[in-house]
Order: C-alpha cells, then structure tokens, then sequence
C-alpha cells in the first residue's frame, strides 16, 4: 500500500479551492501560490480522507460550511501576511 497516493487532508482541496474561487490563481506566480497555501494550511486542523466521495455523503452540512469558513480566514491571514512581508522587503 502507498499511503501517499491513497490519503490526502481534505482541507488541501478547500484552500486551492477558495484560492481559485478569488482568483489568486490567475495573477500571481506558483510560488506565491505555494506560500498561500501553506500558510493557510498550517492554521487550520487537518483532516485526512481516502475518498472526496466520503465527505460529500457522511459530513454533515453544519460541519462542511465551518470548515469552509476556517479556510476563508485562513487564506484571508495567508495573504494579509504574505502582503505585509512584502512591503517590509521593499522597504
């Protein structure tokens, strides 16, 4: 068994997710992207699935808009501090 190909955090689909629905994806660079996504994944519990099919059927609704937006605030900080730090190295 491959534990690598067969489990994943689920909380990796949802930030790439919320980083494509605000359209990050379309006007800054892979490693930038990386850094987002990072940073907003080490604030957030993970949550580790085999299947995206088991979470659309067993998670409850209450549970899936939580988690949706934990991620929002977290990509929300990712960025604010990506932003902040970026300023800080112009100077």
């Amino acid at each position: 068994m491959k534990l690598h190909d067969d489990i994943h955090n689920y909380y990796e689909h949802l930030v790439t997710e919320h980083i494509q629905k605000l359209g990050l994806d379309k006007n800054n660079s892979a490693d930038y992207l990386a850094d987002v996504c990072c940073l907003a994944l080490n604030q957030v519990p993970p949550r580790y699935i085999r299947y995206e099919v088991d979470m659309a059927f067993y998670l409850p609704q209450s549970e899936r808009r939580q988690m949706e937006m934990n991620v929002q605030y977290a990509v929300e900080k990712a960025v604010a501090f990506l932003k902040k730090n970026s300023k800080r190295e112009t100077k």
